[in-house]
């Protein structure tokens, strides 16, 4: 079996689909082909494979419903947009998939959601609930309250993420093109199909180009998207979601699009993960025999091993960990608030119950939400 081949495999998908193809290149939903793509899944489910839908579409869709030729840049009408264009998309999901017998689920999530640890922990767990129970979960950005995901975001990465949280075997990025090709097919005639590739190869950054006027992503928010999905071990397919019957084509093993295979295993994916994709809200500042035990022994770091606990942090969130010369040594998802964490550090966790008024976690970070960063 080829690398390419493990996709006949894989038993969980993400599929994500583009803005152009979902609205005929901004003419209005393109029924169509939501209908093909719907029936495409259908078949998928029914050979046992779990699928997340992620769906651009609705600031576009709104466009086209209230008659707006170019996409606006003031956020307020963004997010009319998108209130207007959520509605229509979500009707027509639920209408398609009814017709094969499957319940489907509206999922809105922003970036907090999946930096918040408590939060990414309720939102597998209700996606992964999903799916036990034969449900598509649609999901889509937030895009009505959340103006920095409007401004910033795009549903690639939004698509990788969601691969991170539900632990995806690949992640299915379908585009108004074929796949990822050497240049711009658009106006290089030269330009050739990549077929497969590592996404960690760092040729692919140069070949990769801009968004159109309707998405947010191009293709190098797909490379970006593949690294991401990678840090968990799921593989990336970036295809032309036109083609007929992509998706059972692409699980029968045809070699369709651009495969971007993950090179590394999960539980240090994960750990990749924790340690680029969040924002950090404090700092630590450790002993040196802390430093000794996260970086020489792989422990989890003890409230007795802390000097002191800067920044405003919540159970869950990212924290720096820095030696005695503010040079940073580790980070990792805290177990407790920044103001309980001032009353326990320098402390033995046997005293936590007594100094916290309840008895809670050991550690300030578990070694599996640690990573070493020196």
């Amino acid at each position: 079996m080829t690398r390419r081949q493990e996709i006949t495999r894989a038993r969980r998908w993400v599929v994500k689909i583009g803005s152009a193809l979902l609205t005929n290149d901004g003419k209005g939903l393109n029924y169509a082909g939501i209908s093909h793509w719907a029936e495409q899944m259908a078949q998928l489910r029914q050979r046992g494979i779990e699928l997340v839908l992620v769906s651009s579409g609705a600031v576009a869709a709104g466009m086209t419903r209230l008659g707006w030729r170019e996409r606006p840049t003031e956020i307020h009408r963004l997010q009319a947009a998108a209130a207007v264009g959520q509605m229509g998309l979500i009707q027509t999901y639920e209408a398609e998939f009814a017709r094969f017998d499957l319940q489907t689920a509206q999922v809105l999530l922003d970036h907090d959601d999946l930096s918040s640890r408590e939060r990414y922990l309720n939102a597998r767990s209700t996606l992964t609930t999903l799916l036990e129970l034969g449900v598509v979960p649609v999901v889509n950005e937030n895009d009505t309250v959340v103006t920095d995901e409007i401004r910033f975001g795009d549903n690639d990465t939004l698509g990788a993420l969601v691969a991170n949280l539900v632990d995806a075997d690949v992640l299915v990025i379908l585009t108004d093109q074929d796949g990822m090709y050497s240049a711009d097919p658009r106006s290089n005639p030269d330009a050739t199909l990549i077929s497969e590739v590592a996404a960690a190869d760092k040729t692919l950054d140069a070949m990769a180009g801009d968004g159109g006027s309707l998405g947010r992503g191009g293709m190098i928010t797909k490379v970006r998207a593949a690294r991401v999905a990678a840090r968990s071990g799921a593989d990336t397919l970036i295809v032309g979601g036109r083609q007929d019957s992509v998706l059972t084509r692409l699980a029968d093993g045809d070699n369709l699009g651009t495969y971007l295979w993950a090179d590394q295993q999960p539980q240090a994916a994960r750990k990749r993960w924790i340690a680029g994709h969040l924002q950090t809200r404090g700092t630590l500042v450790l002993d040196d025999g802390a430093v000794k035990v996260l970086t020489e022994k792989g422990k989890s770091l003890l409230p007795v091993g802390v000097k002191a606990a800067r920044g405003e942090f919540t159970r869950g969130e990212l924290v720096v960990c820095v030696d005695s010369s503010g040079r940073e040594v580790a980070r990792g998802l805290i177990n407790y608030h920044a103001f309980e964490a001032a009353k326990i550090i320098g402390q033995p966790s046997a005293h936590i119950g007594e100094l916290l008024g309840y008895r809670g976690d050991e550690e300030l970070i578990h070694r599996d939400n640690l990573v070493v960063t020196i």
